[in-house]
């Protein structure tokens, strides 16, 4: 055990003791009760595999892979023949071989259902590199999308200053642009680096015909088709871009007519940063803001007026494999159910969260053949981002996020985008694809039944003392830490819970209990963050994940934490316990 001494004033210096990591007492007692005089053998360690983390096929070559890794480990003063002592068993459960998720079990969710069947990772204005007003466009951000495995690319695709040739940049704002051909360079360069399933890039077209037959010589991305009656699936479409935007047409002047004023910032503040910070809102909340004021959307005019059709570029036309448009009413038009052809649909979050009050099942009914796309509203100047459970849970499969707007929300939709071995698509529940014995659809209002509790226990944490500066936290003192730990899912499952704050310790222990009933396990995601507790100023951030709860590895683990841009620290993690009673 050594000391760090804090430099408190000239003459004054405070001095702690820097303990290492020990483990809790219920890892003693577990220990004990799989080990013979302080060693647990091949046979124990399987048990304990088995019967403990839930593990039911572990083999006895499963547990002598684990032993001969922590061999490896040469400082580790471990029974080399008979097996493990306190400390190497300690090392094994709070390492990198015991993660939350199963990192074996890879892409494992069936692929070959329609794309309508999947949450696919989708991007809002992908080209952005801050804010929506001012910041600079270029395919820096799209790469780095593509590499944490996005699916769904946006372009605003618009002439340039001279009319012959094309840029991307974010409409009627001060964004400066990037040539539309390097973006696509990029795409194409990248699109396959963190998942082989397809890739669709979503055009909002601002162009002349001339421009738009550029742009089909320009894309060698292979054709699509005319009329679908259903979607291929992801599996068919392995290794492939395609595009998606409605049908080439004269359509900026009816864009023009549909602009509303909407004046500066007048929604709440959107910072998301604050230690405690807002939670997810309910779906109810701001349905009076309901204003389209996303100025630049793709589905602002009717897919099916013929003058529209009069201009269109053939070959520009051919390209699109996945066609968007509202078509002529309001939303029950909109809605629609097409048994002849699928299409997509955009709302933004305001006209959903309308929407889903009148039209709930409408809308699940509408997203089990067609693809529903939601983006956020105009005033989110900042790229921040909404409550992506609203969507979810009512079947939309792009919810497309501002990916560099880092916060509670982006943490969320990282978190569900970790399952299925984070190929970008995760397969809907079954709930929200069949229909019931009298045609009904899941209802996303209707009060349900606890299918299930999850039980966690919050063991400790290390690593902040190696990942931060020992005066990060407290110039004076080692920080005070607590966790944060809870549920993101539908309303009822909703909830965050905290453990008590700990003063000066690097390496808190909190052992703390808690249970989450949850209604939909199948939509629900635990979020996990901690905290230094100041009491004069905001909180510190110390950390966050996101698991989706379907796929949590019962048992005892380690969950590593990562920083506000959702990139994994070296060292900081916690120990956690994980079972469903």
């Amino acid at each position: 055990m050594s000391k760090q001494t804090y430099k408190v004033c000239f003459c004054f210096r405070r001095r702690f003791r820097l303990a290492s990591a020990e483990a809790p007492a219920d890892i003693k007692a577990l220990f004990e009760r799989y080990s013979d005089n302080g060693v647990m053998g091949v046979d124990q360690l399987q048990s304990f595999l088995i019967e403990v983390q839930k593990e039911e096929n572990a083999t006895v070559d499963d547990a002598l892979a684990i032993m001969n890794s922590l061999h490896e480990l040469k400082h580790l003063n471990i029974f080399h023949r008979r097996g493990l002592n306190l400390e190497a068993f300690f090392k094994y459960i709070f390492g990198d071989m015991n993660p939350p998720l199963n990192p074996k079990l890879g892409v494992h969710h069936d692929m070959n259902a329609p794309l309508s069947h999947y949450f696919i990772y989708t991007g809002h204005n992908s080209y952005l590199t801050g804010n929506q007003l001012s910041s600079d466009c270029s395919d820096a951000p799209i790469i780095n999308a593509l590499h944490r495995g996005v699916r769904v690319i946006e372009l605003d695709i618009w002439p340039n200053s001279t009319n012959d040739d094309i840029d991307v940049l974010h409409g009627r704002t001060l964004t400066t642009p990037v040539a539309l051909n390097k973006c696509l360079k990029s795409i194409k360069e990248n699109a396959f680096s963190a998942s082989e399933y397809p890739v669709v890039i979503t055009l909002e077209d601002h162009l002349t015909p001339d421009l738009q037959a550029k742009v089909a010589e320009t894309c060698c991305f292979p054709p699509g088709v005319e009329c679908l009656r259903v979607f291929p699936s992801p599996e068919s479409l392995k290794k492939r871009v395609m595009i998606s935007t409605k049908p080439p047409k004269e359509y900026l002047q009816a864009k023009e007519a549909k602009v509303k004023e909407s004046g500066p910032n007048k929604g709440k503040d959107s910072s998301e940063e604050e230690a405690w910070g807002r939670e997810f809102t309910d779906f109810k909340a701001n349905i009076d803001d309901d204003k389209d004021d996303d100025l630049d959307e793709d589905d602002g005019v009717d897919e099916e007026d013929p003058k529209s059709q009069q201009i269109a570029a053939p070959a520009y036309k051919r390209l699109i494999a996945i066609h968007a448009g509202k078509g002529k009413g309001g939303m029950e038009d909109w809605l629609r159910v097409d048994p002849e052809k699928v299409r997509r649909l955009s709302l933004s979050e305001q006209e959903l969260e309308k929407a889903a009050i009148t039209y709930g099942r409408d809308i699940v009914r509408f997203t089990q053949r067609n693809i529903l796309r939601v983006y956020p509203k105009g005033i989110r100047f900042d790229s921040s981002n909404y409550n992506p459970l609203i969507a979810w849970m009512h079947g939309a499969q792009m919810v497309a996020f501002n990916m560099q707007g880092y916060g509670r929300s982006l943490w969320t939709m990282h978190g569900m985008f970790r399952a299925n071995g984070g190929c970008g698509y995760v397969k809907k529940p079954d709930f929200l694809l069949r229909d019931g014995p009298r045609n009904e659809v899941f209802d996303p209002q209707a009060k349900l039944r606890v299918k299930t509790t999850l039980k966690v226990t919050v063991y400790m944490g290390e690593g902040w003392y190696y990942d931060f500066s020992h005066t990060h936290f407290d110039a004076y003192s080692p920080p005070d830490f607590y966790a944060r730990v809870g549920i993101a899912g539908v309303p009822s499952d909703t909830v965050m819970k905290k453990t008590k704050t700990l003063e000066d310790n690097w390496i808190p222990t909190w052992d703390e209990v808690f249970e989450y009933p949850l209604t939909v396990p199948e939509l629900a995601l635990l979020r996990i963050e901690v905290h230094e507790y100041d009491m004069s100023e905001k909180d510190d951030f110390g950390g966050q994940t996101c698991l989706p709860v379907s796929e949590l590895r019962q048992g005892i683990r380690a969950v590593p934490l990562h920083n506000r841009k959702g990139e994994k620290y070296k060292t900081v993690k916690l120990l956690m316990r994980f079972e469903f009673v």
